[in-house]
Order: structure tokens, then sequence, then C-alpha cells
């Protein structure tokens, strides 16, 4: 196998294309004859994203017309009347041939290649031209906030100031792509998923579904649930960690407020004993229902509802999509509690500590406002 790491534009070119299209390191190793050391050495300088190809510009001359140039020499004519055949400026003709060395030395190829490598300006990114807004979106990153929900935030507080304006996209570009110098590379382990360079979805197993006896299905609740119309209606599920460790997470529909919850262990009895605790300490009658999977832990859903005067729901089997606000904020909580982390330790103290940080988070889908500012608002509103 070839083991050069120089690349063409062309084979890279086909790397990009390949990564984008998911295709495995393995198969782009037999496809480019390449080893797996230089595809991720030009994958990770990228930071996993797929460059813009460069274009000319159609003021700029072409190839074409550089070689006319060249033969326009040869047959020696003068700039005017090559500039003419080309329905370009003498000037134009003039700069060309005296910055590539002259009549005597003139050549298209390397004239043209020079002049491609001329164009290439990197243009320095907005993080990086403005240091105020780059310490603001740093503190926020440091903080755990999405780069969406920065750059959604900072046009609520910064209304009138138009320096203080940046895509998430551009967020990611500078976190991912280090050469850009904006933003410290410690701060990708603040992200959701703490991944150093972009990454390709995977398939999920399926999970096996536990009989729960006489569920009512999430087809039986009412319209004024589904449509978020008033606050009181919450989803709820596990959150697993290391050693068959577990917390619940509950978050109001409207208003995405969450609530966590430690548990015990994951049989039904500890859970529901937690939950009926944990909605006595919510305001009377802020929790009218509860949309849970069909996992196990909640077999005892009757004696819930009995302890509550709260209707549990449960959702369609493997269809975590129908506790959308739930599966969310549960990816948001990952980065407090990463994967393998035990959660036997973690007091209920602790937990309040993370609900109350996640709930003045602000959020995309209630217009950047916070989960707090929203059920606020949602209980004002009620009384």
């Amino acid at each position: 196998m070839r083991r050069s790491y120089g690349w063409s534009i062309r084979a890279r070119q086909e790397l990009w294309a390949r990564w984008v299209a998911g295709e495995s390191v393995p198969d782009m190793c037999a496809a480019l004859a390449r080893d797996s050391r230089a595809i991720d050495l030009v994958v990770r300088r990228a930071g996993g994203i797929a460059p813009v190809p460069r274009c000319r510009a159609l003021r700029v001359l072409t190839t074409a017309e550089r070689e006319e140039i060249t033969r326009g020499i040869a047959a020696e004519q003068s700039a005017s009347e090559i500039a003419r055949g080309l329905g370009r400026a003498p000037s134009t003709v003039t700069r060309e041939i005296q910055r590539n060395g002259g009549r005597r030395s003139y050549r298209a190829a390397p004239a043209d290649a020079r002049a491609w490598r001329r164009a290439h300006r990197p243009k320095a990114c907005v993080l990086a031209q403005h240091p105020a807004l780059c310490a603001v979106v740093a503190t926020q990153l440091a903080a755990r906030w999405s780069p969406e929900e920065i750059a959604g935030r900072l046009m609520t507080d910064y209304p009138d100031d138009p320096t203080m304006r940046v895509s998430h996209e551009t967020i990611y570009r500078t976190l991912y792509m280090q050469a850009r110098g904006a933003l410290k590379q410690e701060l990708l382990a603040h992200l959701r998923r703490r991944h150093v360079l972009r990454q390709r979805r995977s398939r999920v197993a399926p999970v096996r579904e536990a009989r729960i006896p006489d569920l009512v299905s999430i087809a039986a609740r009412p319209p004024v649930i589904e449509d978020r119309a008033l606050p009181g209606h919450w989803e709820g599920d596990l959150l697993a960690g290391a050693k068959n460790s577990h917390i619940a997470t509950l978050v109001e529909r409207k208003s995405r407020y969450l609530h966590l919850v430690h548990v015990r262990g994951k049989d039904t009895t500890s859970v529901v004993t937690a939950l009926i605790r944990e909605v006595h300490r919510l305001p009377d009658g802020l929790m009218q229902s509860l949309t849970w999977d069909r996992g196990s832990e909640m077999m005892h859903h009757k004696r819930f509802s009995v302890a509550t005067n709260a209707a549990v729901y449960f959702c369609d089997p493997q269809s975590p999509w129908q506790r959308g606000s739930n599966e969310n904020t549960n990816g948001l909580l990952r980065q407090y509690f990463p994967k393998g982390t035990s959660l036997a330790k973690v007091t209920q103290a602790d937990l309040d500590a993370v609900a109350r940080e996640l709930n003045t988070r602000p959020r995309k889908t209630l217009g950047y406002r916070t989960p707090a500012e929203q059920l606020a608002l949602d209980v004002a509103l009620t009384l």
C-alpha cells in the first residue's frame, strides 16, 4: 500500500466525498490506496468538516487566456494586440506578463498555478475579529450552552449591536477547526457530545419493551396535552449510568422545565416512590399528567396516579420521539453525566443544582427564553 502523505486536489476531493457519504475508514483506505493514518490526518486537520471547494472569480484570466498570451508572445505580438484578441485591457496583459518573468520567461501553466496560489487569502473568522464576542461565546460554552443556544440568545441580549452576532455553524467550525485560533480546544469538552471532530450518525439497536398492565396509550392523550396549550403536563424517563445506577428525569412539555429525581434503584417500587416524593415538591396542580416510555420501572403507574392525581400515558414501543422534550433534555444531561459515569453517589442536592443550571439556559424552541422564564410566564397566565 502506498504510504505517501501527499494529496492531490482530486484525491482530497474524493476523500471528502466518501467521508460525507458516510463510508467507513477501511473502505476509504482501500479505495484511495492510503493507510488510516493519512486519512485521519486530513480529516482531523479540518475537524471532520468538508472544506468548501475553491473556484475562480469570473473577472480573472483563465488558463485558456494565458495560453493565448503565450502564443501571442511567440508570434511577437504587442501587449495591446494580445489584449485586443482576448477582449481585455492592455494593462491586464502587461501586468500578467511582468509578474511572471517577462516576455522571455512567460509560460501559461506556471503563471496559472502562481495566480491560483496568490488568490488564496484565508479570511479571519468572525470570532477572531471580535474579541468581545469571542469572550461571551467562550463563557457560555463553558456554562455548557450549545452553539445554537448561544447564537440565538445573543440576538436577545444584544439587540442593537451587530458586532455581537455569530451563527452556530461558525462556533462549531471554530471549535473543530483549531487552525482558526479563536476558541480553545478545551471548550469541546463542554459540548453535549464531546467529539473532537464532526461525527457521522450510527444506528441504535432496538430495545425490548416491558409488558405493563393496564397501560393507557399515548393515543388516548387529550389534544390539549398534545398541543402544549397549557402547563402541567410532563414527560419522564430514566437516565442510566455505570454500575446499574440511574436518575429519573421529568420535563414539563410546554416550558421544558426540568426536575431531576434521585432513585435508589431501577425497580418500580424505588422509582415510583421517588417520583411521588418529587411531585409533592411541586406547586399544587402543576403535575396533571405524565408521559413515560414502556420501561418496567413504571409497572406501578396506578399507585403513582392515586398518590399524585396525575394521569400516566405510555409511548408506543420503540418510539422515543413521542417524548421529544424529555429525550432532548436527556441529551443535555450527558454534558453533566457522560456515559460510563456512575450515578450512585450523586445526591439530590447535586441534581437540583444541575436542574437549576439547565432551567436558566436559553432554548431555541422557546424563542431563546429560559425554561424558568417560560414556566413563570405560563403559570402567571393561568392565575
